[in-house]
């Protein structure tokens, strides 16, 4: 059989491969074929990243991973080498046609949106959304983020008795705020919440990533429509009036997707997993109740520590590239672990764990970097400082209404996460 037949066999084995997965699902079965070195990615211990990723990172910032059917892919674990993938837009390529062609996934599956494009498209459809996150627009915000948060601690207090922190906390803060942000009903947010969460959930079966990708879609396709007829005070709305029809429906469609994608689930987890750090440093929650100057640096080395989102979207080697003296190949799928990175002794210069006394380094990775760095990076921030000094002032005596061992986390997750964290409040 010669090469270049083994190789096209590969690669079709490889695609059909992936396409099974976007269908179905990483069901059990699949998990056995994907090596530890890329699952690892996805895995913690506790709060922890697991072990065996700082053990890679020494040995090898930048290693090959072997996919089934002979496929190559990259991790990148290391700080400065995870900064120099995500921060080449002219080295590395994030267009959904990478993907697509890779996994044999229909092109107009595509979410659009910034996450999952590249120059020139990228470039001018951040110039379209950038003015609506300055800190300017975003102050607008400050008084419903604080309703939105009194409004939750209220409808705790009232409930009485153990109360799940994710559920009736961290998931409507965010998922509210967005509503807010974009201009859509509120009573669709049960919606948000669930369209957000299965595109994270590699277990998701019928449900899985690329299926919530596209009811998402479909739903703010009917929102954008709505919002043609009759522009909002949201951002959708603002949108419409500024730029009218050089912002096409698809693309209003997708941008609102990835306000949803990167707004909701990254800053629900966040909140969710920093309470539970407040439940763990009693002296921290005590600071925090009591002096506004604790705000800032905690939620900053929150963000830094519990990195939710753990791996970056895909890079696609545009060229043949050299990254800390390693050639990736043209064509190579990157794989950045932003939980990795975050702890890399070289950035932090100790074991990486939670320290509200540190003097957080500029530069964590957690809402990426270079072009495609989080544009909800500062409203994500408004939330936490707003969500966190309020939690620990109106419930100062809470504590976990059941023992450690038995939270449940997430185990194989892009974006990580507690499936709920039942406290006593007093």
């Amino acid at each position: 059989m010669s090469t270049t037949f083994r190789s096209r066999i590969t690669a079709r084995l490889g695609r059909t491969y992936l396409a099974r997965i976007q269908r179905h699902g990483l069901g059990s079965s699949t998990i056995r074929l994907l090596p530890e070195e890329l699952l690892m990615l996805l895995r913690r211990d506790g709060l922890d990243p697991v072990k065996r990723l700082a053990a890679t990172r020494a040995e090898a910032p930048v290693s090959k991973v072997t996919l089934p059917f002979g496929m190559d892919a990259w991790v990148v674990t290391g700080y400065e080498e995870s900064k120099a993938v995500l921060g080449s837009a002219d080295g590395f390529s994030t267009d959904f046609a990478n993907l697509a062609g890779n996994a044999g996934i229909a092109a107009e599956q595509s979410p659009g949106g910034l996450g999952f494009s590249d120059p020139p498209v990228h470039t001018r459809l951040r110039r379209i959304l950038t003015p609506e996150f300055t800190m300017r627009r975003l102050r607008r915000l400050t008084p419903r983020i604080e309703a939105i948060v009194e409004e939750r601690l209220d409808a705790m207090e009232a409930a009485g008795g153990p109360v799940d922190l994710v559920h009736e906390f961290a998931l409507p803060v965010p998922s509210l705020t967005i509503c807010e942000l974009l201009g859509v009903p509120y009573g669709d947010r049960h919606d948000f919440q669930q369209l957000a969460m299965d595109r994270f959930d590699l277990f998701g079966g019928t449900t899985a990533p690329f299926g919530a990708m596209s009811a998402s879609l479909e739903y703010f396709r009917e929102v954008v429509r709505a919002q043609r007829q009759k522009p909002g005070d949201g951002l959708l709305g603002m949108i419409v009036r500024e730029h009218g029809d050089s912002v096409d429906d698809e693309e209003l469609a997708g941008l609102a997707d990835g306000v949803l994608t990167g707004g909701f689930e990254t800053t629900a987890s966040t909140i969710a997993l920093g309470s539970l750090v407040l439940l763990q440093n009693r002296d921290v929650l005590e600071r925090l109740r009591t002096d506004d100057t604790m705000t800032p640096p905690f939620v900053e080395e929150v963000l830094r520590y519990l990195s939710a989102v753990q791996m970056a979207f895909p890079r696609f080697a545009r060229r043949d590239i050299e990254i800390a003296g390693v050639v990736i190949p043209r064509g190579d799928m990157v794989l950045c672990s932003l939980s990795g990175a975050n702890r890399d002794l070289s950035y932090v210069m100790d074991e990486g764990g939670f320290d509200p006394h540190r003097a957080t380094p500029a530069g964590h990775l957690a809402f990426g970097h270079g072009i495609h760095r989080c544009i909800g990076a500062e409203l994500a921030r408004m939330e936490l400082r707003v969500a966190f000094p309020a939690l620990a002032r109106r419930f100062p005596g809470m504590r976990l209404a059941v023992p450690p061992q038995e939270l449940s986390f997430r185990k194989l997750s892009i974006v990580y996460g507690i499936e709920s964290l039942p406290v006593h409040l007093r």
